[in-house]
């Protein structure tokens, strides 16, 4: 395009994103590990969103929550904990000094100060009573393996102290110590979410220690986590960098420099790979369909979203906050929304153009062989599903129609 970088268009990004995120059918691998290595983090902040995206990336559905729940509660293999933007995420455990070390260290001051402030405010005792009380709930979670709150408070009850925040706004409230103290332990690293009270799909979990890391150099954590997140989701624009770690721009272009990030051409102006990642890829055998959860890392990985997601179809697909509900996909783009119904069936929406003569707004259709597809995976869902009900956490327009 004139500048004497590559070019990489549209096709290729989806060809990427096929194989690189195991969504076509013979990319998808056998275990939740793989998947969260391919991936990098998986979206934690709804439980269901982590068992929805490994089973739809494995090649046998059947053993999603098995080998989900042995990789996150057995194992030990994957870890629940904060990361980027202070979201909650599912990483393999390898990478948590460097999620640590990246992105939590700066959250981390914030939230204490924070919570040390707003307990200032409300007359509650002070930062050296908080420590104390911090090391005495720690020390009780080592002794217990895993615990929920109200079972740690049982244990140091200075825990259950609770303090008003915000005393006179509008958003006036009551907050617990041992609510507020545990997503301060969380994002410092300390602690991560265990094994839910209830089934894969509760929210409602445990807590435990967290498992020991190196303290690495924010700048060396913050280049490897690049490295590692432009090697699953590459090409992308410093726009992309940016909104998905949530740095500053100067944390980001330090890091693309350290890597030896190579530039290359997107549609939407300059992308950046990693630096043996500049040549062609090829694209899979065969045409692919994939149900995606919401909050999935596919769905959610880029800011600038146009070469996958046409901007007509987003009102009906995210939320207020900007969330993203599910999602149906044909060859690397999303082309509608699906749903379970209180019966368990698995229904879905086509929102682009229909037919094969017809097309999108990209000139594309969805005819008769995506809808065979596409049918085929929700079958697919709904027998691994089987009795488990799931409703996102976050819910969109089109996924209420489609239950309604």
């Amino acid at each position: 395009m004139g500048d004497g970088l590559r070019y990489i268009g549209v096709a290729e990004r989806r060809a990427r994103l096929a194989m690189r995120h195991r969504l076509a059918p013979e990319a998808r691998v056998a275990t939740p590990e793989a998947v969260a290595d391919a991936l990098l983090a998986l979206h934690g902040s709804d439980p269901a969103t982590v068992y929805l995206a490994v089973g739809a990336r494995l090649a046998d559905p059947a053993a999603t929550v098995p080998e989900t729940d042995r990789a996150l509660y057995a194992d030990r293999t994957l870890v629940r904990m904060h990361g980027m933007r202070h979201t909650v995420f599912v990483f393999p455990t390898e990478s948590t000094a460097v999620v640590h070390a990246s992105t939590g260290l700066a959250v981390a001051a914030r939230e204490r100060a924070g919570l040390v402030k707003d307990m200032a405010k409300a007359g509650a005792p002070d930062a050296a009573w908080l420590k104390e009380v911090e090391e005495s709930a720690l020390a009780a979670l080592a002794r217990l393996g895993q615990a929920t709150a109200a079972e740690l408070a049982r244990e140091e009850p200075r825990l259950r102290e609770r303090f008003v925040y915000a005393a006179g706004k509008p958003y006036e409230g009551v907050h617990t110590v041992v609510t507020r103290l545990l997503k301060v332990l969380g994002v410092e690293g300390k602690v991560v979410r265990g094994r839910p009270l209830g089934s894969w799909t509760s929210s409602q979990f445990r807590w435990a220690l967290a498992p020991a890391h190196a303290e690495l150099p924010v700048a060396q954590a913050q280049s490897e986590l690049l490295r590692r997140w432009l090697t699953a989701c590459g090409p992308a624009t410093e726009a992309d960098l940016k909104w998905w770690t949530g740095w500053k721009v100067t944390d980001v272009r330090r890091a693309l420099t350290a890597i030896g990030a190579r530039a290359v051409t997107l549609d939407e102006g300059t992308g950046y790979v990693v630096e043996d990642d500049v040549e062609a890829v090829p694209t899979p055998g065969e045409p692919w369909a994939a149900l995606l959860p919401g909050l999935d890392p596919t769905a959610m990985g880029w800011q600038g979203r146009d070469w996958y997601l046409a901007p007509d179809l987003r009102p009906g697909l995210f939320d207020y906050s900007g969330n993203v509900g599910p999602t149906v996909w044909w060859n690397g783009r999303v082309v509608g929304s699906w749903a379970q119904r209180a019966d368990g069936e698995i229904v879905w929406r086509i929102l682009a153009g229909e037919g094969e003569g017809k097309p999108d707004g990209k000139g594309e259709g969805v005819g008769s062989e995506a809808k065979a597809a596409i049918g085929a995976e929700a079958a697919r869902l709904e027998a691994w599903l089987g009795a488990t009900r799931v409703t996102p956490r976050f819910r969109t327009p089109v996924e209420r129609e489609l239950v309604s």
